[in-house]
């Protein structure tokens, strides 16, 4: 059988109160017995005393039958069982019950045993001692009082009388009161006693029914079926607000609970939604950094067979220099070839720059690292172009960071890596736009970096992975083509990297970053991320 909350609660309760109110009305009853006893006796006492002292001048006088009469009549009313005067022998002389007139009491009789009882004769006593409690035949609970007649000095010194001066007690006076009043109030206080307890676990089993139903049994039964909605899977159901307490408190628990599951499906749905076009951005990413390992690879293979090919072209492209020379410094030449002379000797020139700028990317000299700082770096560049014609209209910002620390480099390498980019710049703005510079350290990567920005006419998605290729440009005839690859293998030789974003119309931003001091020896920055074809670039080009 299943018992309920409620049915739990109010048990318990009622037993303890049960249990509280019966040990509570069985010592009140103790405590009214007591007090309805004492009563009792005290009342038995004096009738005992009136007694003695109505009949004083009766026995002084030895005027028995006035004195018989007395007694007699006093113990014929209500409250008195009977009344008997016992002599210092133990004879009833007289006695409310005529049987037990002139019948002799022993010494351990009820009655005698007051005073005879102990091992020594008891001349006085209290009236709790005086009284006994013992069982009529017919059942009734009666209570009997004995008092003492003392010899008085009005006895022994009364001439009707013969008592010894020397005799203490004369003999008792024996009071038999029965006690059903003091049942029937003990009764009557039993009765309400119960009634009582009934009433008040009845009216306690009620409240309790009342409040715990609705402070504790609803709001208990509104959390079972909020958790078992969550069993069920439905997470849109909230617990209604109870009142500021415990209750209140795991209520608010639960719904705290209920949205964050609700959000944690929300995000497992959308991480299952989003998770195929996230399978294919990684693997574009993995594809475009394996494709950037493999430029490197290749730039590194290139650079050893342009090594030697230009060593083979540098010989002869001496030679003819040499002798185009000398034929131009012979005054025997005939004027009309002197134009094909200049003409050859700056073609010459033109290839053995070529082969120099080849030898210079085949040979990327090891870097003589220092301690320097960016900012002045890129400053002593921005020295060597900005009095040249093609930066005369461009407006130059510059934003350096005032804490930047100094960084292990060559100064010379990056210094020409930044002027390929300042020049890069001026021809993408035609001559005329603005030219931003920022550099400030690279938060959580420990590396510090170095953005230029343009307002140029940009480069176009298809371009954008191969301006890091030699011999590729988009200047026509204005370059090698090797400005930039030279440049990453310096960067790439620092242990950092170069990023790139552009917008055609918008212009471009290339990003130089290299490690600080306590990275910069230790391993090479990660290469970025690049953007999947169709999405906007992820750093602005302005």
């Amino acid at each position: 059988m299943r018992l309920n909350l409620i049915s739990k609660l109010a048990i318990a309760t009622s037993l303890v109160l049960l249990s509280t109110m019966a040990l509570f009305a069985y010592l009140n009853f103790r405590s009214l017995q007591g007090l309805l006893l004492q009563e009792a006796i005290s009342e038995a006492d004096r009738i005992s005393e009136t007694i003695l002292r109505t009949t004083h001048n009766q026995m002084l006088r030895d005027d028995r039958p006035l004195f018989y009469k007395t007694i007699e009549e006093m113990g014929s009313q209500q409250g008195v069982e009977r009344i008997r005067l016992i002599n210092k022998t133990g004879r009833v002389i007289f006695s409310t019950k005529d049987a037990e007139t002139g019948f002799l009491l022993k010494k351990d009789a009820e009655v005698c045993a007051v005073c005879h009882g102990g091992s020594q004769l008891l001349l006085t006593a209290s009236s709790k001692h005086r009284s006994r409690r013992f069982f009529s035949e017919s059942g009734g609970e009666l209570l009997g009082i004995t008092s003492a007649i003392y010899n008085e000095e009005s006895c022994y010194s009364a001439s009707c009388h013969f008592h010894p001066e020397n005799f203490k007690v004369l003999g008792v006076l024996d009071v038999v009161v029965p006690l059903d009043r003091m049942h029937s109030v003990l009764d009557a206080f039993r009765n309400r006693s119960i009634a009582l307890t009934l009433l008040v676990l009845t009216l306690t089993a009620l409240c309790i029914t009342l409040f715990t139903q609705k402070l504790v049994n609803r709001p208990v039964r509104e959390l079972l079926e909020h958790t078992q909605m969550l069993s069920r899977g439905e997470l849109d159901g909230l617990v209604q607000g109870f009142a500021n307490d415990e209750l209140g408190e795991l209520a608010d628990s639960f719904n705290a609970m209920t949205l964050n599951l609700k959000r944690a499906r929300q995000d497992l749905e959308g991480w299952g939604r989003d998770l195929e076009e996230m399978v294919q951005q990684r693997t574009y990413e993995v594809t475009q950094m394996q494709a950037q390992l493999i430029r490197s690879e290749k730039l590194a293979s290139l650079g050893e067979l342009v090594a030697g090919i230009a060593h083979e072209i540098n010989n002869p492209l001496t030679g003819i220099l040499v002798f185009a020379s000398l034929i131009q410094s012979n005054k025997k030449l005939d004027e009309t070839l002197r134009n094909d002379i200049e003409t050859v000797i700056r073609e010459t020139k033109r290839c053995a720059g070529i082969v120099k700028g080849l030898l210079e990317f085949a040979r990327c000299a090891p870097p003589q690292k220092e301690l320097h700082s960016l900012s002045e770096i890129a400053e002593a560049a921005l020295t060597l172009i900005q009095h040249q014609i093609l930066f005369q209209d461009v407006t130059i910002i510059r934003e350096y960071a005032s804490d930047l620390p100094k960084l292990l480099i060559d100064a010379n390498q990056i210094e020409q890596v930044l002027v390929n980019m300042f020049v890069n710049a001026g021809h993408a703005m035609l001559g005329e736009g603005v030219l931003h510079l920022t550099t400030d350290v690279e938060p959580g990567e420990g590396a510090a970096f170095i953005r230029i920005v343009d307002n140029g006419c940009g480069i176009s998605e298809q371009n954008l992975t191969k301006i890091f290729d030699p011999f590729f440009s988009t200047k026509a005839n204005k370059g090698t083509g090797l400005g930039l690859s030279v440049s990453y293998g310096i960067v790439q030789e620092h242990g950092g990297r170069i990023d790139v974003t552009s917008e055609i119309g918008v212009g471009t931003a290339f990003t130089v970053t290299l490690p600080l001091p306590d990275r910069a020896s230790v391993t090479p920055l990660p290469l970025p991320p690049l953007s999947p074809p169709g999405e906007p670039s992820s750093r602005p080009c302005a």
